[in-house]
């Protein structure tokens, strides 16, 4: 018998005969003998349309009050999802974040989750066989008393924290797709779904634009060496077998457990980049300070950051990129400090995508970058930025290229045939 977390996303708690759906997954479960937790979202779109409610309420709500309002989705489903199961005759209870407790800081819509107690849940396991339904993306500020929600994507933070806190064996995330792809397979058909990926790949996969993950639930399985395995909620319950060494889906587990890692292991993208470039700066210490500064003030992301220095080297040039929510912002800080940077001009595009190639191989395999570029050149796609670490690199192109540009590394790296 082993213990496991299950955590169902919207779009497969969606509507009533969905979650009877997902409780025949939990069922299944449950009749092989093991000791479940489940974690739930809100039903599909319930989320946007309460955030849309508070922003209708009053443009400047209280964070603490959105919080409160947008909260109450997952309530909704944890409650459903519990009568389900009792319909079905298994134990089951649900339970809000406040009630276990998950404790989280104190920052109201992006709190993070810093303590939980699975004491209670682990004694109802073993004392009643009861299954703990459980709302995720919640949890509570202990010295306010406040309910506090986790950002976007939270509801995998909270299942990947409960694994580690009730010390199950493995995390599960079931979604809308049956794993994790070498790139997304609506882009490149012959993406081929991963049996394994190391933490650090998918960290970097789910970091650079890959939507199967949030960032923050992979980061936090890889710190408490928590397995999570990604699988698809729409596969038929009763066609699972549950003492299967692995059913369908995409293990994320430490790079030990891998016998055999490729160079390349995918390929992300992203285009919601935008890029600017703020020209003809005094090369001398503190400009670079003078720029970022004001930015981190306005708790806007930089990422890819690019100098060039003229050939008298007195002026230099500074490029980098910000998400594209971002980019107005970021247009009008960097405007407002002009004086200050002392720059003579500045230059700005949207129409830019991020792509990174991604693979813990990189390390020891040498010119691995070097033969994406000569390919991307190959096919006239021009490269206006360059990031690299030790396990992945970034080239910043045209959105017109975005496609072809995954297509073509794809098939560089042996993808199609991963």
């Amino acid at each position: 018998m082993s213990r496991l977390v299950m955590k169902f996303g919207g779009t497969s708690v969606a509507n009533i005969e969905r979650i009877r759906n997902v409780a025949r997954h939990v069922k299944r479960e449950v009749d092989a003998g093991h000791e479940v937790a489940v974690v739930v979202s809100a039903m599909s779109g319930k989320t946007n349309e309460l955030v849309a409610w508070c922003t209708e309420a009053s443009p400047m709500h209280d964070a603490r009050e959105y919080d409160a309002v947008v909260a109450s989705g997952e309530q909704v489903t944890s409650g459903l999802l519990a009568i389900a199961l009792q319909g079905m005759g298994i134990q089951a209870r649900s339970w809000q974040g406040w009630q276990i407790p998950i404790k989280t800081s104190d920052a109201h819509a992006s709190a993070r989750i810093e303590d939980i107690d699975g004491t209670e849940i682990i004694k109802r396991f073993r004392e009643r066989k009861e299954v703990a339904v459980i709302a995720g993306f919640q949890g509570i500020e202990p010295k306010t008393g406040r309910i506090t929600t986790l950002g976007r994507g939270g509801s995998d933070t909270s299942a990947v924290a409960i694994a580690a806190a009730v010390k199950a064996d493995r995390c599960d995330i079931y979604t809308d797709v049956d794993g994790v792809y070498t790139t997304d397979p609506r882009i490149v058909p012959k993406a081929k779904r991963l049996d394994k990926i190391a933490f650090e790949d998918m960290l970097e996969l789910a970091s650079q634009g890959a939507k199967v993950l949030q960032v923050r639930s992979v980061e936090l399985g890889m710190v408490r060496n928590m397995p999570i395995f990604v699988r698809s909620s729409f596969d038929k319950p009763e066609d699972i077998d549950p003492h299967a060494n692995q059913p369908p889906g995409t293990l994320i587990c430490s790079e030990e457990e891998i016998m055999e890692s490729h160079v390349v292991t995918g390929i992300a993208f992203s285009k919601d980049e935008a890029q600017i470039s703020v020209r003809q700066i005094e090369d001398k210490p503190g400009v670079a300070a003078s720029i970022f500064g004001p930015l981190a003030d306005a708790n806007i992301n930089v990422d890819m950051i690019v100098q060039n220095v003229s050939e008298d080297g007195k002026t230099t040039d500074l490029t980098f990129t910000v998400p594209a929510a971002d980019y107005t912002r970021a247009k009008d800080t960097i405007t407002a400090a002009k004086a200050k940077i002392g720059y003579a001009r500045l230059d700005t595009a949207t129409d830019v995508a991020k792509i990174s190639v991604i693979g813990s191989g990189m390390r020891s395999h040498a010119g691995v970058a070097a033969q994406a570029f000569s390919a991307l050149a190959g096919r006239n796609i021009n490269i206006r930025a360059i990031t690299t670490s030790e396990i992945k690199f970034s080239v910043l192109i045209d959105t017109a290229y975005t496609e072809l540009a995954v297509r073509t590394l794809h098939t560089l790296y042996g993808l199609d045939q991963a």
